[in-house]
């Protein structure tokens, strides 16, 4: 499918896709949104994709906001129902069977922090930077990002990073665990590619459930977060991949595994 405002390519078991509006700062407007649901869609029934890289061309921004000119003359009901598409659009990348990485090569601010929260995994630049700066513009994220910031840095530090819409740099979003790793802004990509790769080359079956116990698992009281991860974990023995995997580590040698979801 051709696309306006995303790009789209596919290479040795990996999407990516790419933000395509570097005149507005990859700002996330309806249309793009759309088209991120679109692909989403379509790489979740792709058995050849296994990884998938999320990032923002240009060298300045990987999404800098939600485009505010689309938004400014909302009414509510229209901005309630922006709002619910944007977070529609970001729980599909975020229950992808596919591990998601975003590569933040600049800006992710507003909803471009909360798109990159929606993927698995953030590899930063190191001239990213992250914020939620809502509340200078009088409103508040509403892509979801005041539930998963506090999930990923804890209640405190994302009340902080939200009430006072200051900007942190990479090493900071890596300090309070928003970003996984930063690398040099050359070496993004191929950082990101050799992350993917090296998940790749695991039981992908098992890494999917595996996502999928953790993102469930945190809407769950413990004890049934508990039963479900044991219910995956069984499924697992349904596997070839769980024969090949403990065979391969009894035989001491390199598994060589098929499955996936």
């Amino acid at each position: 499918m051709q696309y306006e405002n995303i790009l789209f390519a596919a290479k040795d078991g990996i999407g990516y896709i790419t933000i395509n509006r570097p005149k507005a700062l990859n700002a996330l407007n309806g249309e793009t949104l759309d088209e991120l649901g679109n692909a989403a869609a379509c790489i979740a029934e792709r058995k050849d994709l296994r990884a998938v890289i999320i990032t923002g061309a240009g060298e300045k921004a990987f999404v800098a906001g939600a485009d505010i000119a689309q938004m400014r003359d909302q009414s509510p009901a229209e901005a309630k129902q922006f709002s619910r598409k944007a977070q529609k659009v970001f729980s599909a990348i975020e229950h992808l069977p596919q591990v998601v990485i975003a590569a933040v090569n600049g800006f992710a601010l507003g909803g471009g922090c909360e798109l990159a929260m929606a993927c698995d995994l953030r590899v930063a630049s190191e001239k990213a930077k992250f914020g939620q700066p809502e509340v200078n513009l009088g409103i508040l994220p509403s892509f979801g990002g005041t539930q998963r910031l506090p999930r990923l840095v804890g209640r405190g530090i994302a009340k902080e990073l939200i009430f006072t819409a200051e900007p942190i740099d990479a090493g900071e979003a890596w300090r309070i665990g928003l970003a996984n790793r930063v690398v040099k802004p050359e070496e993004l990509m191929e950082q990101c590619e050799n992350l993917a790769k090296k998940i790749m080359s695991k039981g992908m079956f098992g890494v999917s459930l595996a996502k999928a116990a953790v993102n469930d698992g945190m809407n769950m009281d413990t004890e049934s977060a508990f039963k479900y991860e044991a219910e995956l974990f069984a499924l697992c023995f349904t596997t070839e991949d769980q024969k090949e995997g403990m065979s391969a580590f009894l035989e001491k040698r390199s598994a060589e595994f098929r499955d996936f979801f």
